[in-house]
């Protein structure tokens, strides 16, 4: 398997790469998450004109026609930033559930909007009560003549505040935890009987939860087959998990290697920090620690590309090792800093607690370790 990337991906690294380093010091990422939207509108739209928005996204639905691999190296940049604009809630999670379960027609009035960023779409998945279980849902979508009513709350919605469309999991048949029986709808976010509680997550970013009483939906509001909605709420985790991972490579680099420049800068005992051996050694542990997890990183998004059928469990070992490889390199991070590793004004505490949160979403090392020895 060639990992290298393609002429194409160098360029497209290039030019994301100069966006984070001309747009996103720390400073400056701090005021975009102290705004209301928590994100830069601006931003968004350069994002569009760049045609980032438009990449994953089929030509013949307006898109750019990029693979997996091309949606990895912008993350992979992103993180290198910690970018806070809703890329992975609008164009990887809810941008996959309409590219891949929506008809001709819902594909032709939603994506365009996605694409030009002029629509803010969000994936409602998670639920109090599921822990990192996809197909734990009590949220219910009964069919009452020709419609839907959807009742029920989603827990953590990212930039629910901000989206004009949720794409939303219910239960339409069955128990509490069949596989069977979910579908996947499409809401107006300010469809009635929709209520949201906002608020600032540990990383700077924003969710809501999000409650539905007695929301009407129509037949058109479904994303693929009725009860048959479970293999979509899958696909749209495992572009999740991969995106997720490339931002948590991202931001693993940039913590490894400020990590080295402030050691060679402090000195201890008429020496620089960086001469002893016992953090020597800790540091390349930490370079060990990132090179793995981007050498995963890369096989599982070009299996996911090639859908291959060892793809499913590749995944849940990626999402296993970033989050032991992540937890390795952020508290290294932090220690070898000492107690300015733990404060605003240095760029490694934000990188700590972005990572911490990714270690979370979309299951744990646990849960994935789990699921990859099941």
């Amino acid at each position: 398997m060639d990992l290298s990337y393609t002429e194409e991906q160098v360029l497209l690294r290039d030019s994301v790469q100069k966006f984070v380093s001309d747009k996103y010091d720390i400073s400056e990422r701090n005021k975009l998450t102290a705004t209301d939207e928590g994100f830069s509108r601006e931003h968004w739209n350069q994002f569009a004109e760049l045609g980032w928005l438009a990449m994953p996204f089929a030509e013949e639905d307006g898109g750019i026609g990029g693979t997996p691999v091309d949606t990895m190296v912008m993350m992979e940049e992103f993180g290198k930033g910690l970018v806070v604009e809703p890329f992975l809630a609008t164009i990887v999670m809810a941008g996959t559930a309409i590219s891949e379960g929506g008809n001709e027609k819902q594909r032709a009035d939603l994506l365009p909007g996605i694409m030009d960023g002029s629509t803010i779409a969000s994936f409602a998945y998670a639920e109090q009560q599921a822990h990192h279980d996809l197909n734990n849902i009590v949220t219910t979508a009964k069919k009452d003549g020709d419609f839907f009513l959807v009742n029920g709350t989603k827990s953590v919605v990212l930039n629910a505040r901000s989206a004009d469309k949720l794409i939303v999991t219910a239960r339409t048949s069955g128990s509490e935890q069949d596989t069977d029986g979910i579908s996947v709808f499409v809401v107006d976010a300010d469809a009635e009987g929709i209520s949201r509680t906002d608020y600032p997550t540990v990383d700077g970013l924003r969710a809501s939860e999000v409650t539905f009483k007695d929301v009407k939906l129509s037949s058109d509001n479904v994303l693929g087959e009725v009860d048959k909605g479970f293999p979509l709420v899958q696909k749209i985790a495992n572009r999740a998990i991969l995106a997720l991972s490339a931002e948590a490579v991202g931001a693993m680099e940039v913590l490894y290697q400020d990590t080295i420049a402030y050691t060679k800068q402090r000195e201890q005992f008429d020496h620089p920090l960086s001469e002893f051996q016992v953090l020597k050694h800790r540091m390349t542990e930490m370079f060990m620690e990132y090179s793995l997890a981007k050498s995963l990183c890369m096989k599982a998004t070009m299996l996911e590309s090639q859908d291959s059928a060892e793809t499913q469990r590749t995944i849940h070992a990626l999402k296993y090792l970033i989050g032991k490889s992540t937890r390795f390199v952020a508290q290294n991070a932090v220690q070898l800093h000492g107690g300015m590793g733990m404060t605003e004004e240095l760029r490694v505490a934000h990188y700590f607690k972005r990572l911490t949160v990714i270690d979370s979403q979309f299951g744990n090392t646990d849960h994935h370790l789990t699921e990859f020895v099941a």
